[in-house]
């Protein structure tokens, strides 16, 4: 069955006052993790808990600078409309008209966990969505020396699918090093905007050699007319150049792929419209996430099913991950328990926070 937005809508149980509250927690890493705009030792995360007065639903959200958002502007953000008068009727009308971004998906993905709670269900089945599948995750290596990134790769012992955090310097010399320590896995390369048409049209080639099979976000978001009918040898995906379906009319020609973020979406309802349009429109889904716990990935991994690509290792990436959260052997993601989020029980975590 197709899901639409009035689908979704309907499916919300009437309750009456809500009681919102939002936390900062920050979450070390295990290592420091560069990208091509930047590096980081933590993860800075908003927790939202509604509460209804008998059941409590929670999310984590990543506000990211890119996207001129902190942690300080989603708190006042959802602070702001915690001291409203709540009820089922305008907290839907409240969400959808929140622009996409962290404040949005916090609130959408601690919704839809209440709803699971109230109706003693789960999530998947609100959005008529097939229990999630074992799936293969790609395991991220962040920028390094060649020798350094070699070596990280090689202690994930034998991963099937790495995602490759990659600058302009030293494209094929890195990746080289990378493939020659594992040499059967396949690779994901992430520019995070850091590359020209030049370095695209230099590298594709022989980064197909190297079993690299995607690249991400090579060029910057608005500056990408250069891919209209570019034959790359390598499919590209969208990443900071899709957040909705907004932008699905614009990528076409440029992209094959889409990932499918929901800090970008704005949450769990809009990545499900997302995932369906853009399978419409002849895109390859690829799921993906900010660096986070468990908690975060729970809702986008309901949406594995339908993508070719998935990527949410952020759990692997942190020091400590929440109880109940998700395993992963040999690079397969299990699928998550429903305690932690989006099945029918209340976890006490977050019943402790609401209650803090």
């Amino acid at each position: 069955m197709m899901l639409t937005e009035k689908t979704i809508i309907e499916k919300q149980p009437l309750i009456h006052k809500l009681t919102i509250k939002i936390f900062n927690e920050k979450q070390p890493l295990k290592h420091v993790f560069r990208i091509a705009r930047g590096a980081k030792t933590q993860a800075d995360v908003v927790v939202v808990t509604i509460d209804d007065g008998t059941h409590c639903g929670w999310a984590e959200a990543v506000p990211y600078a890119r996207y001129n958002e902190s942690v300080d502007t989603v708190m006042a953000q959802i602070n702001a409309i915690a001291l409203t008068n709540l009820s089922h009727e305008n907290m839907s009308k409240t969400l959808s008209s929140l622009p996409a971004g962290a404040t949005r998906n916090a609130l959408d993905c601690a919704w839809w966990d209440l709803q699971a709670k109230q109706r003693h269900t789960s999530v998947e089945k609100l959005l008529l969505l097939a229990p999630a599948q074992a799936c293969i995750t790609a395991q991220t290596l962040s920028i390094d020396t060649p020798a350094a990134m070699a070596e990280a790769v090689a202690k994930l012992n034998k991963p099937p699918l790495v995602k490759v955090k990659l600058d302009n310097q030293g494209i094929i010399e890195k990746m080289t090093a990378i493939a020659q320590a594992a040499p059967d896995s396949e690779f994901i390369v992430d520019a995070n905007e850091g590359w020209s048409i030049d370095d695209l049209r230099d590298c594709g080639a022989q980064l197909k050699a190297l079993n690299v099979i995607l690249i991400e976000q090579p060029l910057p978001a608005g500056h990408d007319h250069a891919l209209i009918d570019f034959d790359s040898p390598i499919p590209l995906c969208a990443d900071e150049s899709c957040h909705t379906r907004a932008e699905l009319d614009y990528l076409q020609g440029r992209y094959q792929v889409v990932n499918i973020k929901l800090d970008k979406t704005g949450g769990l309802t809009e990545a499900v419209l997302l995932a369906q349009q853009a399978k419409r429109q002849g895109f390859d889904i690829m799921i993906g996430c900010m660096v986070a716990s468990s908690l975060a990935m729970a809702p986008a991994a309901l949406l594995v099913n339908q993508a070719r690509y998935v990527d949410l290792d952020g759990p692997l990436l942190i020091r400590d991950d929440r109880e109940f959260g998700f395993s992963f052997e040999k690079g397969v993601m299990q699928p998550l328990p429903p305690i932690l989020w989006g099945g029918p029980q209340t976890l006490k975590a977050a019943s402790n926070l609401m209650n803090s």
